[in-house]
């Protein structure tokens, strides 16, 4: 099996190396190598674009599933704007993933919104919903769960946990345009 990259590790140096680029005094060398970035990830998204075409032609559901199922995969999908399945469906498949933890501490979650901000929106419900121990159930499991299922997901919000939005790491799509992939993956 290869050896799987940190995605997270990669987006900060990504991140660092493109504010690097801002940063750079001539402003034509600046131009050029930001036309060079956006070539090359314009390139690598039409790459994978076809890929993706290729396995749903195939109707090849099984490769699809397991290429999702991927965290490297899967997020390239999401910055490419090509992922079979919606902001919310990923959620709430995150969701599902922690309801058990939850379910231990005689509480649950429930998604409330996915905004067009990147905001999650949820509401605790049982004994986790005003327990002092909410903000960290949040922080440490939920979040976990929605930043890996949803890069592009900037924030979440908890109804009635003080403490306010907190940060995730936002990963920004592709312009819109038409996802080849219609139809969600079983």
């Amino acid at each position: 099996m290869p050896q799987a990259h940190d995605v997270r590790a990669a987006g900060d140096r990504v991140e660092a190396l493109i504010a690097d680029l801002g940063a750079l005094s001539d402003a034509v060398t600046r131009a050029k190598a930001e036309d060079l970035v956006r070539a090359l990830v314009e390139l690598y998204g039409a790459g994978l674009e076809r890929v993706v075409e290729i396995v749903t032609e195939a109707e090849a559901a099984e490769v699809l599933g397991r290429m999702v199922g991927d965290p490297l995969v899967s997020g390239l999908l999401v910055l490419h704007d090509l992922h079979p399945l919606s902001t919310a469906e990923r959620v709430r498949d995150a969701l599902d993933t922690v309801r058990p933890y939850l379910g231990s501490h005689e509480g649950g979650v429930e998604l409330l919104d996915v905004g067009e901000d990147g905001i999650v929106r949820l509401r605790l419900e049982g004994a986790c919903h005003g327990c002092p121990s909410s903000l960290v159930t949040v922080t440490d499991a939920i979040e976990r769960a929605i930043a890996q299922a949803a890069p592009e997901v900037s924030g979440v919000e908890v109804e009635g946990v003080t403490g306010g939005r907190s940060g995730l790491l936002q990963i920004q799509r592709r312009a819109p345009g038409p996802c080849p992939v219609s139809e969600p993956v079983s």
